[in-house]
């Protein structure tokens, strides 16, 4: 029999080779067979040259388990249909495979987990500049090669295991040698000295060869890292220098307008004026360069933009007034483009040093496999909240968690507040509108739904100039409340439940309820409401979401309005995946601004100098051309944290949600116990615990309403049809749904209860529970019915006093 070949390096892996035993049946017993070991999997042939065309089976070692079962006996075993038995010549050849199985065993199963980190994250838009597409392809070349190091590493870690193991093998070889008296047993304790050196050669020689692979790979790479930090020194140091130059030329500017006669700009300087004559100029001209062309959308907000003429860039001298002119804008002071980011006067874009350092990192998510199908399969056509959902399907936030979320790009609303045009004001709240849904790309898991009484509140009054309150106000259907005050001058508040329909292939989520956004200074009242959220892939493959519908967003003391459209996702659309485009018009339906970008990245927007009706579309559509001026960016998506695919795909703010915070309310979220079980990792624990809170809720409501069927004096034989309907109905699992961990959340619904028991059934089950925090009221200004915040809290907050506080948990 030949030897087999030893371990040698290839681009795809390390290869083994060399003929085996293996065992066949019962009448042919052992048979030589050629086997090959590449990049994690063992196949094996009849003969060398079967290799080019026939293979006889393949085992992947990343699932495989190797068992030894006599000096030259071994087993390799997937735990299903694939084992197989298998004789070497001698123990040390039987050894050579034992190594070269373990060391491609561990590899595959890094190469495995790596997979499944890279597949967690969806595929991005390319840049659109070759300089951000050049670091970005600088930074993945770099991740890389750090991967490649670290696999490097492993190697290493994983040799010197069996360094250690074979050396202390012969180590007691050796210690028995000596103890041995010349005679029989010399030879074989001579051999096993042998043979225990020889695996120590082997696995030594693999250990130095992936300390030679290492330091190749470190020194290839060490000079262009170092030229790279040098360029970023660089670059840093350049930034600096032209940071100080204009901050010597502000502050230049602010001592020659303070000492400067108040008159009016023709007569007070004249030199002054000719400069700014000119810098408009130079603005204008600069502009005309940076027009740019922007694809064409279809109806409803189908359009098509195009470079502006240059007479719409004329200034007169004031830089402002022509423009408002042209664009026919009738707000006495304009947010120009300039303008339009934080003013650095203002003490309200001063930033803010932290109070408290917020933490960072969670405990990473456990790998616990469940099969979703199983779940899922008989609730066909029900809604989410009628399915049984184990703490697997969670992540470890609440649903009022996640609406204050909402607030992660709050700086938008902060802008907001500063334009003195409406129009532009629309534009800020617009892009806020679709900054909330970019944490929702990757986050497939689905929010705890809070307990009836259950409050969040997310107070970031010192840190970031604001503070919110949520509450769940209806638990019969789930609602729930939110409202958040600023001291930039703007209020948000909304009352959001889901309606949701699984469809076998996704699932449908359509947030009913309106968002309310209202600012102080204008008196602007801003109303929009939420797109339908559809969750893909639910029975086979990875699990990706959608974001589509469209969106009005009205300012309703001005008339004016954004409409945004979020294009669905079409395998066969020519356009970027997560589209959002919106045209801003005024009360006379006048477009002056155009909104552009994706939901899960950036939105820009272009103003409007001129529009008309252009020729009809592939679809007999007719499309409007508006001649637009360079787009400026309005929100930029933050990056997600390191190490964010194993802590549920979290944001920064997101990490922070759930931290143990002094002084809240003992129905804040953060005390929840099943959800502080599931963040820890304790999953089985969450379970249990999840499905005490769900009894004890459904024990409190029970007795909230026989309480209401006593007060409305109900006869004996309705109160009895309703106790079994009670037995029947709450939370309990629909018929024939599996419940694995315990009752799940589901409820019937309130019409079909009344079919079976009458309309007294119906008022019965209706919630009779007051709110806490919130009241229901009428808006006065958009004539909907929702919960408003009534006050106290905070009150209650900072004189300790929560005895008014239901016992939730």
């Amino acid at each position: 029999m030949s030897e087999p070949k030893a371990l040698t390096p290839t681009a795809a892996g390390d290869t083994y080779k060399g003929w085996l035993f293996k065992w066949t049946n019962y009448i042919k017993g052992y048979q030589r067979r050629w086997f090959v070991l590449s990049n994690g999997l063992l196949s094996y042939y009849r003969t060398q040259a079967e290799m080019g065309h026939t293979c006889r089976g393949t085992i992947n070692l990343a699932t495989a388990n190797i068992a030894v079962e006599d000096s030259c006996n071994f087993v390799i075993s997937n735990g299903g249909a694939q084992t197989y038995h298998l004789k070497a010549s001698s123990e040390v050849e039987r050894q050579r495979w034992i190594t070269a199985l373990e060391l491609a065993k561990a590899k595959a199963v890094r190469n495995q987990a790596e997979s499944d980190d890279s597949g967690d994250e969806c595929p991005t838009s390319p840049p659109t500049s070759g300089q951000g597409g050049g670091a970005r392809n600088s930074n993945s070349e770099v991740q890389s090669t750090l991967r490649t190091l670290g696999s490097k590493v492993e190697d290493l870690s994983t040799c010197n295991d069996l360094i250690a193991k074979h050396g202390s093998a012969l180590q007691r070889s050796l210690s028995e040698l000596e103890g041995v008296r010349l005679g029989g047993d010399t030879d074989g304790k001579i051999r096993q000295v042998t043979e225990r050196a020889t695996l120590f050669r082997i696995t030594s020689n693999a250990m130095i060869n992936a300390c030679r692979d290492f330091l190749s790979l470190a020194q290839a790479h060490s000079k262009r890292w170092q030229k790279a930090l040098h360029s970023e020194r660089d670059q840093r140091i350049r930034l600096e220098e032209t940071l100080e130059q204009l901050a010597k030329q502000h502050n230049h500017l602010e001592r020659a307008f303070r000492g400067a006669t108040v008159l009016p700009l023709s007569q007070s300087n004249p030199t002054l004026d000719s400069k700014s004559s000119g810098s408009a100029k130079g603005d204008a001209s600069d502009e005309d360069d940076e027009n740019e062309f922007f694809d064409a959308m279809e109806d409803p907000a189908g359009f098509i933009t195009v470079p502006a003429d240059p007479k719409y860039h004329r200034r007169s001298g004031s830089n402002v007034s022509g423009l408002s002119t042209e664009t026919g804008i009738d707000d006495q002071s304009l947010c120009d483009e300039q303008s339009l980011g934080s003013n650095p006067e203002s003490p309200q874009s001063l930033e803010v040093e932290p109070v408290r350092k917020r933490r960072t990192k969670i405990p990473d998510k456990p790998n616990y496999s469940l099969n979703l199908w199983s779940i899922m399969k008989n609730c066909i056509g029900k809604e989410l909240s009628k399915i049984p959902m184990p703490v697997n399907f969670n992540e470890p936030i609440s649903m009022l968690q996640r609406l204050s979320e909402d607030l992660e790009y709050y700086e938008l609303l902060d802008k907001a507040a500063k334009c003195q045009s409406s129009l532009e004001q629309l534009c800020y709240v617009a892009a806020f509108t679709v900054s909330s849904y970019s944490t929702t790309v990757h986050r497939t898991g689905k929010p705890f739904n809070p307990l009836l009484g259950e409050t969040y509140e997310l107070d970031r009054l010192r840190e970031s100039g604001y503070r919110s309150l949520c509450e769940q106000v209806s638990h019969h259907p789930p609602a729930a409340a939110h409202h958040a005050i600023s001291e930039r001058g703007w209020t948000l508040r909304q009352e959001i439940s889901l309606a949701s329909k699984f469809r076998g292939k996704y699932l449908s989520i359509m947030p009913l309820g309106s968002i309310q956004c209202m600012f102080e200074k204008s008196n602007n009242h801003y109303s929009w409401k939420k797109v339908t959220t559809t969750v893909h892939n639910i029975i086979v493959g990875k699990l990706w979401i959608d974001q589509s519908g469209e969106i009005d967003v009205v300012n309703h003391r001005t008339g004016d309005r954004c409409h945004l459209k979020f294009a669905p996702y079409s395998y066969f659309s020519r356009d970027v995946a997560r589209k959002v485009t919106g045209v801003v018009t005024d009360k006379e339906g006048k477009a002056h601004y155009v909104l552009s970008g994706t939901w899960d990245e950036k939105m820009e927007f272009s103003r409007v100098m001129q529009s008309n009706k252009g020729e009809n579309g592939t679809e007999g559509k007719q499309k409007t051309v508006y001649q637009t001026l360079k787009a400026k960016e309005l929100w930029k998506k933050n990056p997600l944290p390191e190490g964010a695919e194993t802590m549920y795909y979290f944001s920064s703010l997101a990490l922070t949600l759930n931290e143990p915070e002094e002084g809240v309310a003992p129905t804040d979220s953060r005390r929840r116990p099943d959800q502080q079980l599931m963040e820890a990792g304790r999953w089985d624990e969450a379970n249990a615990e999840k499905q005490r809170l769900e009894e004890k809720q459904r024990s409190v409501r029970r007795e909230r309403e026989r309480e209401a069927q006593r007060a409305a004096n109900l006869p004996e034989e309705g109160a009895e049809g309703v106790e079994v309907a009670e037995d029947a109905d709450p939370d309990d699992s629909p018929p024939h749904t599996p419940t694995p961990h315990g009752p799940p959340l589901s409820e019937y619904q309130m019409d079909d209860m009344e079919g079976h028991y009458g309309a007294a059934v119906k008022s019965v089950h209706q919630d009779n529970y007051e709110s806490m925090w919130f009241e229901r009221t009428e808006d006065a200004v958009t004539g909907e019915s929702m919960h408003v915040y009534k006050g106290g809290y905070w009150e209650a907050k900072d004189h300790g006093s929560w005895d008014m506080c239901p016992d939730i948990y």
